[in-house]
């Protein structure tokens, strides 16, 4: 079996669940490396919806083993509320659930934080977030400040869970947020670090293991890599590396050992919270596409940005990732459309731009340089092959390719596990 990592190559959202749960089948271990619960990937099995936020989507694959890294950073409620849930709907957890031992903790005054610094900027400077505590979470991991996973496993947790709470409530009292009562959270969080104890490993020695013994890795990557903190529009991204070279650090797996590289991209586009969007759709066209494709966040339940495809973001993402094959998702969602435009460049200031650039202010100025395509105005939902396709989506396709450089190897036509066409680009069976 293939160690593959699965990226986002736009602003997230682009239905990386469900092609994570089809590549599931044909690897051993699912490994989530990077982000929080501040992600969320919807997956449909058997006509029940799930909605995982820090689990692998792997897990609901009987029998395979699934993993929360080391790059992941863990709000140990949120994870042990997910647990709770997954089995009540009969999802067996333990023994499949491994969580890195160096995985750092996301704790309440992570969120208190993040709320508070997005209330304080103005609106022209918030970035969108979640208020999850993410960004403050791995602010404390660079600043070496945070607490990490194997430290439940201490005598002395509670304790040094009730200094970190004093330390930072002055900060909160500072920023005009409600302190917290350090006892309180100490106390929680321990009995937290008890319900979890068996499921935290070092999940490092037993990925290199799995990967040794041929036994098949599918990277799980969240968010998308628009959102990435060093190669996305900076400075509305996420606080971690939503790229490929995110899946090694994030995992403890070394770069030889990945062998493919797939990227997730939507046949138009979409983005959640603040931030330049050159394709966005403010229009009746915009708002057919969010209800046809359900563009409300799974995590937030927040309308999402619509927008035409957009050629140089994902040649930004197929550059940055190494991506071999994409998996193209909701081609059904422009069934009804007469006409489908293409972003094939940028205009900015009379020069043409090939490429995204790094100023997240340059791109707010930039405008589209579109392309039009003939619609193909019949349903193509539930179509089980890529010659049973319309003539005009076909060719659709063909363009997207050749903009990109990269050819479709699957192809979601719906949200369900037999909606998915795979093609031999894909490389895998």
């Amino acid at each position: 079996m293939a160690n593959i990592v699965l990226i986002g190559a736009q602003w997230g959202d682009e239905g990386k669940g469900k092609i994570i749960d089809v590549l599931s089948e044909n690897v051993g271990w699912i490994v989530r490396f990077q982000g929080g619960n501040n992600a969320g990937h919807t997956v449909e099995v058997g006509g029940e919806k799930y909605v995982l936020h820090l689990m692998p989507s792997g897990i609901l694959r009987p029998g395979k083993k699934c993993v929360i890294g080391n790059g992941v950073v863990v709000d140990v409620m949120a994870l042990a509320d997910e647990i709770e849930q997954l089995e009540a709907r009969g999802v067996e957890v333990r023994g499949r659930l491994f969580v890195s031992d160096r995985a750092h903790l996301v704790l309440p005054y992570h969120r208190r934080i993040d709320e508070a610094r997005e209330r304080n900027r103005s609106q022209a400077e918030r970035i969108g977030t979640t208020k999850r505590g993410i960004g403050p979470a791995y602010a404390d991991k660079a600043s070496r400040t945070g607490l990490r996973v194997c430290e439940m496993l201490r005598d002395d947790f509670e304790d040094r869970v009730r200094t970190r709470v004093e330390e930072v409530n002055r900060v909160l009292r500072a920023l005009g947020a409600d302190s917290l009562d350090a006892g309180r959270t100490a106390a929680e969080y321990c009995a937290a670090a008890r319900r979890l104890e068996p499921y935290i490993a070092d999940t490092v020695v037993m990925l290199n293991e799995a990967a040794r013994r041929g036994e098949g890795i599918l990277f799980e990557g969240a968010q998308g890599t628009m959102l990435d903190l060093d190669h996305g529009t900076y400075p509305y991204v996420t606080s971690s590396s939503a790229t490929v070279g995110g899946a090694c650090v994030g995992s403890g797996v070394a770069p030889g050992m990945i062998e493919s590289v797939i990227g997730v991209i939507k046949a138009y586009t979409t983005r959640v919270g603040e931030g330049p969007f050159p394709t966005e759709l403010a229009d009746g066209i915009g708002e057919r596409i969010r209800e046809d494709g359900n563009e409300f966040g799974a995590t937030t339940g927040r309308p999402r940005r619509c927008g035409w495809f957009d050629a140089v973001v994902a040649r930004q993402a197929a550059m940055v990732n190494g991506i071999r094959a994409w998996a193209l998702t909701k081609l059904d969602v422009l069934d009804q459309q007469d006409v489908l435009k293409i972003c094939v460049a940028y205009e900015y200031r009379g020069r043409r731009l090939e490429y995204v650039p790094a100023d997240a202010q340059v791109l707010a100025e930039c405008r589209p340089v579109y392309e039009s395509m003939p619609g193909w105005r019949t349903a193509t939902g539930g179509m089980e092959k890529y010659d049973d396709l319309p003539d005009a989506a076909r060719a659709y396709i063909k363009r997207l390719e050749e903009l990109t450089g990269v050819p479709v190897g699957i192809l979601s036509l719906g949200p369900r596990r037999r909606q998915t066409v795979i093609l031999p680009a894909a490389g895998v069976g």
